[in-house]
């Protein structure tokens, strides 16, 4: 059976454990608490919805994640397997209707992950992905020695939902299987109208991976990514802060940077899932907890987006003097997006851009 990594990365501030309210943590006891809430009886790896219930009856809003623990060891662990390394396609696979402005939303975030002087304006999204260079110094496995380099690649459209328009988790690995797998991750999206198993009761996306048989003698396993659309369905839960909170403080919702509520939340979301596939690509990488539920990169720090976060504020956000539009990042072709916080492991804290 593939391994399948549930996150839940639901933007509700500050009580949920995704993009919750509390900036920076909480007591090593607290946290045992949270992962236990988070144990799934299935193995996928899920950050659930509800899960901001513990969070707020925990009280762990107020307090900072460097009071969590001493040293970065003890909140995200190395477990000795690879990370991904070397030259990495992220490719994407749209399920459903996207337009195209919907597309270049996505793609401009991909392809602004990578430094480029073309696109070299402060804070930008390649220095937000940058942290995620610290963890391959502290890893110890061979296997990612090399560098990491991600671009993107190919793009797949699935238009007429071959699928249908309710799916499953095994049928979202088959859409995944689509890509080229080999030193890639695959990213599938589907739209605001594709009903998918668990999206907006325990879950607004995953990553996992999978076998893809031998290669060079070895098995071999690829890593995919899977994010929905939330805005016709759930916007609440998988779409803040550019929505008002089905639960927790009912603040104002922000605007988003690309004036597309639902594309926003998903590239917060593709962006928190793709830190932690880097790192923790295979269930054997860096990461918190339980392995069917992991804290991992970004999760370790939901609701952060930056200084000065609490529970139902974001943080200190540039805004765009036009628009009013909240972002923390600029990207390629002019764009501006709006990133999660990010594990230090070196500062045993919640990196923000602003």
């Amino acid at each position: 059976m593939p391994r399948i990594r549930r996150i839940k990365l639901l933007p509700i501030p500050l009580t949920y454990l995704y993009i919750s309210p509390f900036p920076s943590s909480i007591h090593k006891q607290n946290l045992q608490a949270i992962s236990a809430c988070l144990i799934s009886k299935m193995s996928t790896f899920v950050l659930k919805v509800f899960v901001l219930v513990c969070v707020f009856h925990l009280s762990l809003a107020s307090r900072r994640l460097n009071e969590l623990v001493k040293d970065q060891t003890q909140l995200l662990h190395y477990h000795n397997g690879p990370l991904l390394s070397g030259k990495i396609s992220i490719n994407l696979i749209w399920y459903g209707h996207f337009n195209p402005s919907q597309k270049a939303i996505v793609s401009d975030f991909i392809t602004s992950l990578s430094p480029s002087p073309v696109h070299s304006t402060q804070p930008s999204v390649a220095s937000w992905w940058k942290t995620t260079e610290k963890y391959y110094h502290l890893s110890k496995n061979k296997k990612t020695s090399r560098p990491l380099s991600v671009s993107l690649g190919k793009q797949i459209l699935d238009e007429n939902y071959s699928l249908g328009k309710s799916l499953t988790s095994k049928q979202l690995l088959l859409l995944a299987s689509k890509g080229d797998r080999r030193n890639a991750i695959n990213v599938v999206l589907t739209s605001d109208d594709v009903a998918v198993e668990g999206f907006c009761m325990s879950r607004c996306g995953t990553h996992g991976s999978s076998s893809m048989g031998r290669v060079k003698g070895r098995n071999s396993k690829f890593a995919y990514v899977w994010v929905g659309n939330s805005e016709a369905q759930c916007p609440g839960q998988c779409a803040w802060p550019f929505h008002q909170p089905i639960y927790g403080p009912q603040g104002p919702p922000l605007i988003a940077p690309n004036d597309d509520v639902g594309v926003d939340g998903m590239v917060i979301n593709l962006a928190s899932l793709l830190a932690g596939t880097v790192t923790n690509p295979f269930g054997n990488g860096f990461f918190q907890g339980p392995a069917e539920a992991p804290l991992e990169a970004a999760s370790a720090c939901p609701g952060v987006y930056g200084k000065g976060a609490y529970p139902g504020y974001a943080g200190n956000l540039l805004v765009d003097s036009s628009t009013g539009a909240s972002y923390n990042a600029y990207g390629a072709n002019g764009r501006k997006y709006l990133l999660p916080a990010l594990y230090d492991p070196f500062t045993s804290s919640c990196s923000t851009l602003v």
